[in-house]
């Protein structure tokens, strides 16, 4: 399972090797999420965005949003 950054200038490539290996980056990025909304104190209707930013970021090695 494959997945190319939308909505950036990265051209990163991230793979998952199992579904399981994807649902614990979602977990991950879930509980980052939240802690962005709670920074922001307001509900981010482009969650889909900033999801796959931040797994890209995290398994590229790049620099996760905040």
């Amino acid at each position: 399972m494959s997945s190319t950054e939308a909505g950036s200038d990265s051209t990163a490539e991230t793979t998952y090797t199992s579904t399981a290996d994807l649902a614990d980056a979602l977990r991950r990025a879930e509980a980052a999420h939240g802690e962005h909304e709670r920074r922001t104190g307001e509900r981010d209707e482009n969650w889909p965005d900033w999801y796959a930013a931040y797994m890209v970021a995290e398994r590229s090695g790049g620099e996760l949003p905040t």
